[in-house]
């Protein structure tokens, strides 16, 4: 079977939790300038100038995201039938609570750090596998703990491209501006939103997808060859 590689925020939610985050407890003005910065400033350089205006405790911002995040429909089973590798620009401790929510686990054989599995996961025999950053939750503004990858030959910045395996095919799935550069790499690829569009603009192929069991249909529907 040919790996199946996800985007997590804004792919496999429904909306940018990194976004929702920045917004409630960091500087919406911030955020918004540095987003309009992206290609003057690497996508790292972004994301850090944004988290460094979070001080709130980091208890306090994983209980709002549990709440608050929402995965989207068809995930889970998309967990069980393809075990899925989420490459995320996010951050472990962002990411996992969602997944233990959902019953579902952290398998930490690939993540920059030990992880463990989720109760929920465990006793519902469901687990990803998941590479991400971590954060460093000073009081005094957050910081960043970007993952060790070499820079990238095609777009020049550390990308995603780093996480998936070298000469190996496979299926991505995303939606945002960390997702342009491996989703070009892959076989086929399933974009929606700002992916879509900057696929559109390149002229590259893909297929939309509203729901995660529109991905799952169109793999069963035509499975990807190696």
């Amino acid at each position: 079977m040919i790996p199946l590689v996800l985007d997590w925020d804004g792919t496999v939610t429904e909306r940018d939790g990194l976004d929702m985050i920045v917004r409630r407890f960091g500087d919406p003005a911030v955020f918004e300038r540095m987003t309009g910065l992206f290609g003057t400033l690497t996508l790292e350089q972004v994301i850090a100038a944004e988290i460094e205006t979070i001080r709130a405790p980091l208890d306090e911002v994983v209980a709002w995201v549990v709440e608050n995040v929402r995965i989207r429909p068809g995930f889970a089973e998309l967990v069980r039938e393809r075990d899925p590798l989420i490459v995320s620009a996010g951050f472990h401790e962002l990411i996992a609570p969602v997944l233990e929510r959902e019953g579902i686990g952290v398998r930490g054989v690939v993540v920059e750090a030990d992880v463990p599995a989720a109760a929920g996961g465990a006793l519902r025999g469901a687990s990803v596998r998941l590479i991400a950053n971590r954060l460093d939750s000073r009081p005094g503004g957050w910081g960043v703990v970007f993952r060790e990858k070499g820079t990238c030959s095609v777009c020049g910045e550390r990308c995603k491209r780093g996480d998936v395996p070298t000469g190996v095919p496979y299926v991505y799935v995303g939606d945002g501006l960390s997702d342009r550069c491996v989703s070009v790499a892959a076989s086929r690829r399933f974009a929606r939103t700002g992916l879509a569009r900057w696929l559109d603009e390149q002229a590259i192929p893909y297929e939309p997808f509203a729901d995660l069991h529109e991905i799952r249909a169109a793999l069963d529907r035509d499975p990807p060859t190696p």
